[in-house]
């Protein structure tokens, strides 16, 4: 938690550097550039303009104010990305379903990632060198990687490059960040590891996910009980096939027997399994018998 209010401060410090006029930031090349790329900062929302050529324009609004509960209560999970157009004047790169909850609740600051001039390599610089620091938890470094993604297009075999680490790691961080926003905030905070995380991904629903993250929390439930009981509900989800109907035994009376030992003209072997099935033994002592035998089953 003082690591969160670390960086909001952090963040509202480089918001007051960008309001003055005498370090108005352009450009990568100017003095103080180096504090604003890369970072997150309190940005008014007052002063973000929505992107005219944005592609999106039709939003859910349940969906919207689902998204507005959670952002009262959590704050901003994600960072939206913004251009800097000039003083104080912002236009929206991406997170405009964030920034419009944020607004439907009434909050007048979001923390955002800033685009200047010419920063493309600075800033690719910046995110990788802090995705090899240490104190990082695993969504500010899955957040990182999907800035490369989305700002500099980099795919995740030269992100595997770039920072060294395989795509498959890669690919566990970014999933993450499909994780309920209050189970990302448990995995900020510490509640729950990345293991739990990477566990608790495999359910689709997220009011599951949510009571799942909610069981750990109250259970101190490891990441292998995790696990199980991630399986134990997608099992739960499998069709259940009907079983067969269980046969059972019977007894043949002793005069139902006798009518095929005097209808064949010679001891007939009559047997019931456990199961309910059987079989009737017809024994013959010659070829004449044999054919007797056939006739009288041919009529």
């Amino acid at each position: 938690m003082a690591q969160a209010i670390k960086k909001q401060a952090l963040g509202r410090g480089l918001s007051a550097l960008l309001k003055d006029p005498e370090n108005d930031i352009k450009s990568v090349d100017d003095k103080n550039a180096d504090k604003v790329v890369g970072n997150i900062i309190e940005l008014d929302i007052t002063a973000i303009e929505i992107n005219p050529f944005q592609p999106r324009s039709n939003f859910n609004e349940e969906s919207l104010r689902e998204l507005a509960t959670s952002i009262k209560e959590l704050g901003v999970i994600q960072p939206i990305t913004v251009r800097k157009l000039e003083f104080n004047k912002y236009q929206l790169i991406s997170g405009e379903r964030r920034l419009r909850a944020s607004t439907l609740v009434g909050i007048t600051t979001v923390p955002a990632y800033i685009r200047i001039a010419n920063d493309n390599e600075s800033l690719v610089m910046a995110l990788v060198e802090n995705i090899q620091r240490h104190d990082l938890d695993p969504i500010e470094i899955a957040l990182s990687y999907q800035r490369l993604i989305d700002e500099i297009q980099l795919t995740q075999e030269q992100m595997s490059d770039r920072v060294g680490k395989k795509r498959s790691t890669i690919a566990n961080y970014l999933r993450l960040l499909k994780l309920d926003p209050i189970i990302q905030t448990g995995i900020r905070d510490g509640f729950i590891s990345m293991g739990h995380g990477r566990a608790i991904i495999n359910v689709e629903d997220q009011d599951v996910q949510t009571d799942i993250y909610q069981k750990i929390v109250s259970r101190n439930l490891s990441v292998r009980d995790t696990e199980a009981l991630v399986k134990n509900y997608q099992e739960s989800l499998k069709p259940k096939t009907a079983g067969k109907p269980k046969a059972t035994s019977f007894e043949i009376p002793d005069d139902q027997k006798s009518t095929f030992t005097n209808y064949f003209g010679t001891k007939v072997d009559v047997k019931v399994a456990g199961n309910g099935k059987g079989k009737i033994t017809i024994p013959f002592h010659s070829e004449e018998d044999f054919n007797r035998i056939i006739k009288l089953i041919n009529g």
